[in-house]
């Protein structure tokens, strides 16, 4: 059955036009002729049955169908060149597509995928941010970093690490002393991470403590946030030490007391079962597990 699909001309100079609102500087963006942009377009509201653009003398402007379909439009056109992208890439060597919790991967992947890079030129990794878990059949994605249990459907699971945050804050707030209790850290604003709503409450719990306002507060969506906003001596924030080691080194933070707890919780890096045989993901994951391990047996994480 033949789609019901327009040109993909007549889609780009669509897109074009309603980015400008104008046919003559979609025609310029184009090097088309004003009139091939109006017959592309014409043509695109007969196929539709709807009017896209109104005209006046003073130029053109969208139809709220047109606004609308302009948006929709946009982002397939979008897709089609990540596609392209892709798949030009590809040439000679093969591509990886992988989900990011996103201050793990800037803090603790990136200064290392040199060393992938170096062993393995021939692929080519992309990152792409995912602070939840998604449907890898809705996605591209070949592979996924993620923090969580380790249980998702359709997948396979590779433990990496765990976290073990600890209490840090600016120099600031400890007002010249060492150190501070945990009873004195409970009097300080709390600052929460959006996916880690229980981390104080589990980090006051093992050392015995009942804490009544310890889901209060500031909630940061990424890591990042809680350690800028920690800089600023906004609160006190659990963060695991290997995402600001650069902080800590420079001392813009501290460590308000040396616990940590040991979450249930953990990095993982999950594939799902149609590309476990990719030898791509598998020198990948390959590469991962080593570097994970070094690290576990160099800072004595779990």
């Amino acid at each position: 059955m033949r789609r019901k699909i327009p040109t993909t001309a007549a889609l780009v100079s669509f897109e074009s036009a309603a980015r400008h609102e104008s046919f003559t500087k979609a025609a310029e963006e184009l090097s088309l002729t004003q009139s091939a942009i109006c017959r592309q377009i014409a043509g695109l509201e007969e196929f539709l049955g709807v009017e896209l653009f109104r005209r006046s003398r003073r130029g053109v402007k969208l139809t709220e169908a047109g606004l609308g379909y302009s948006r929709r439009v946009a982002a397939q056109l979008d897709a089609v060149e990540r596609d392209a992208l892709a798949v030009m890439g590809q040439q000679g060597g093969g591509s990886i597509e992988l989900a990011v919790v996103p201050t793990f991967a800037t803090q603790w992947l990136l200064p290392r995928l040199r060393t992938f890079k170096g062993l393995h030129p021939e692929i080519t990794v992309n990152l792409t941010n995912r602070t939840r878990p998604f449907l890898f059949a809705d996605t591209d994605f070949d592979c996924a970093l993620y923090f969580g249990d380790g249980a998702w459907s359709g997948t396979v699971s590779h433990f990496l690490m765990h976290e073990d945050p600890l209490p840090v804050c600016s120099p600031e707030l400890l007002g010249g002393r060492n150190g501070l209790s945990a009873a004195e850290i409970a009097e300080l604003p709390l600052m929460q991470q959006t996916t880690r709503p229980y981390a104080w409450r589990q980090w006051f719990g093992s050392l015995g403590m009942s804490v009544a306002h310890d889901m209060n507060g500031t909630r940061y969506e990424l890591f990042s946030m809680l350690a800028q906003a920690a800089m600023l001596g906004m609160g006190v924030a659990l963060i695991p030490p290997m995402l600001i080691q650069r902080e800590l080194a420079e001392g813009r933070l501290i460590v308000a007391m040396q616990h940590a707890y040991l979450s249930e919780n953990a990095y993982y890096l999950m594939i799902p079962e149609r590309k476990v045989e990719s030898a791509s993901v598998r020198a990948f994951r390959d590469w991962l597990l080593d570097e994970a391990r070094v690290y576990r047996s160099e800072a004595g994480l779990g």
